[in-house]
Parts: structure tokens; sequence; C-alpha cells
């Protein structure tokens, strides 16, 4: 019984920008994140047959008490004015419709205010038994895997249709680390997206 869980922002994103932005409704409504969305999905059930799938949302993409604990944390995305994490004008509109959608194929959205996608993630793959199947562009959710559990990420950092299945393995040979150690590696290195600044003197080539 594979449950499959859908990183949501990072394969809209995704979807946005590898998809051409002329795709649009009858209206003129842009669908292009719409579409590409759903034809990523469709790959990846086809491809890996999952029994349930669950779409992860950020219910804050920058949590009040992750910035309490380090105030510059995803300071860097922030629009010139205000709270609000910078995102395409023509991206906007077209995640209401996407969300409904998703309503419409019986697929849960689930997200959690105060937290992000990944916590979201994270609490299933703690708590449901495997396999496990993590689709997601971001790196930190490699501190997931877990062979024994069947716990593996779909790393979408090269597209769809080459992505990267991360088991303890591929984190061992791509970072030279004993493979559930990812998170501690996280830490010192740092990760500049997120305006963390991580150790200095310490990357990934040690």
């Amino acid at each position: 019984m594979t449950l499959m869980l859908l990183d949501s922002a990072s394969l809209w994103y995704r979807a946005y920008y590898g998809m051409p932005d002329t795709l649009s409704a009858p209206d003129g409504t842009p669908v292009n994140a719409i579409r590409g969305y759903i034809d990523m999905t469709a790959r990846l059930i086809s491809v890996y047959k999952p029994n349930r799938l669950v779409a992860c949302l950020d219910g804050d993409w920058r949590p009040s008490w992750r910035v309490e604990l380090f105030p510059d944390y995803k300071a860097n995305r922030l629009e010139a004015e205000g709270d609000e994490e910078e995102e395409p004008e023509t991206l906007t509109p077209q995640i209401p419709i996407l969300l409904d959608l998703l309503d419409l194929f019986g697929i849960p959205v689930v997200g959690v205010d105060d937290f992000e996608a990944d916590d979201v993630m994270a609490t299933y793959a703690e708590i449901e038994k495997g396999p496990i199947r993590i689709v997601t562009g971001d790196r930190d959710l490699f501190q997931m895997v877990d062979d024994r559990r069947d716990i593996k990420v779909v790393y979408l950092a090269k597209g769809i249709s080459q992505h990267d299945l991360v088991d303890k393995a591929y984190v061992e040979n791509k970072y030279s680390i004993p493979g559930d150690r990812y998170a501690l590696f996280a830490m010192f290195r740092g990760d500049p997206s997120d305006g963390l600044p991580g150790v200095k003197g310490i990357g990934e080539k040690g």
C-alpha cells in the first residue's frame, strides 16, 4: 500500500516555469501551472502506482515559530513590503482552481496552520507505514529516507523525466556521508535559499 506525498508548491512552481505561458482557458485565465501539475502527477502515478495520494500544502510558508528561532529565515524571499512570499502574478489565480480540481479528483489536500508542507510530509512519513514516496524538489526531505521502512524521495531537481529516487545509498554517494546523517550535514552546510548560513568554513566538499 504505497503512499505518495506531493510537495504541491514545489510541483506547481516547476509546472508554471516548465509549461508555455500561452496555455489558457477560454476566458483567458492562465492554466500552464494547472496543466503541468496534473500531467506530472499522472506520470508519477503511472510510474510508482501508489495506492494513496496526498497533496501537501504550506499552512504558512514562513512559520512564526521558525522566525522567532531565526529571524532571517526565508527573509530573502519576502516582497519589498509585507510578509508575503514573492509569487508570479499569473500563477496566483491558478492555485485555487488547481485545489478545486484535486478535490474533484478525490485527492486529499492537507495543510496545517503555521507549518510548512515539509512538516506535513515529514509527519506522514513518521506515522504511516511504508512504502512511502515523497515527491519534491527540496533536498531537506532527504533526512526522511529510511530503507528499512521503504521511505524514498522522488527528487525532481532534474525534472520529472530525469528525476532521482533517493535512498540511503544515493545520499552516501552524493555527499560522502552516512545515509542517515543528512539532517546533521544540512545543518552544518546551511541553505542560502532559506537564508540559513550554516557553519562558516563548512560546505559540501568539507
